[in-house]
């Protein structure tokens, strides 16, 4: 009896370490977690609405878990205060123009907390410093969104069909123009007689500068084209003249500084 009553309390004994040592190791794997045993400063954020996000929930900072969730107080109606614990190691990269939005982890997956970077030049946040937000976008409210798009879609969908199958049976302008071959005979007829009609305009014209009538008035027109044209030239040559003197100037001076 004796050693089966000891062998009870040696099981017993080991029983009660192991538990114990799974115990302190949650205890120490959950504190790890929670930044329990880390040091830490506190930073707080208001929002409107937090979207499901709890307690306990992580916080990151460019992608990289950085503190927890400590508080979510309701301030009034309309603000909800969130107190967060960041690890102190990245104080220094937390401006006080940082920014703090609700996102999660994935599609459906947990909430948490985004903190954005600010700018090089901002100080760094302070202990309990309130940190703007941005406002989380709710599922219900894209979903709802993408019902609209998709109604619009349909609709639309439904229109363009109904104009294809008049297109096809020839009914409307455009179907009548597709379908008819008779009026796009008529069109290409109506642009020949354009063509023909522009022929014999400049036909016309180039018969009214060898009219007696007209002729002084397009030769007069001719000879201003032409001195508009001896001007222009002329303007032309008198700048290349000045370049090339400038040139024979800059040239000379070149000399006699290279001579002295």
């Amino acid at each position: 009896m004796d050693t089966q009553s000891q062998k009870f309390k040696v099981r017993l004994g080991l029983f009660i370490a192991g538990g114990l040592a799974l115990f302190i190791l949650a205890i120490f794997i959950i504190g790890k977690q929670k930044n329990l045993f880390n040091p830490v400063f506190r930073l707080t954020s208001t929002f409107y609405n937090v979207s499901g996000l709890q307690v306990g929930n992580n916080v990151r900072f460019s992608g990289i878990n950085v503190g927890t969730v400590d508080n979510i107080r309701i301030i009034n109606d309309s603000t909800v205060r969130v107190d967060m614990l960041i690890k102190k190691e990245v104080r220094q990269f937390i401006k006080s123009d940082c920014e703090v939005a609700i996102g999660s982890e994935g599609l459906i997956g947990d909430r948490l907390l985004m903190i954005t970077q600010g700018s090089t030049s901002a100080p760094e946040a302070k202990e309990g410093q309130a940190l703007a937000s941005a406002e989380p976008v709710e599922l219900s409210a894209i979903m709802s969104s993408l019902q609209v798009t998709a109604g619009n879609a349909e609709i639309i969908s439904d229109q363009l069909g109904e104009i294809m199958v008049k297109i096809n049976g020839g009914r409307g302008t455009l179907g009548r123009l597709i379908q008819d071959t008779s009026i796009a005979n008529n069109f290409s007829q109506t642009m020949l007689n354009i063509r023909r009609s522009s022929k014999g305009l400049d036909e016309n014209m180039e018969a009214a500068k060898h009219n007696f009538l007209l002729k002084g008035y397009f030769n007069k027109k001719a000879k201003a084209a032409e001195n508009q044209k001896k001007d222009s030239d002329k303007v032309a040559a008198d700048e290349q003249k000045k370049k090339d003197a400038d040139m024979k100037k800059a040239a000379k001076e070149k000399a006699k500084e290279d001579q002295k």
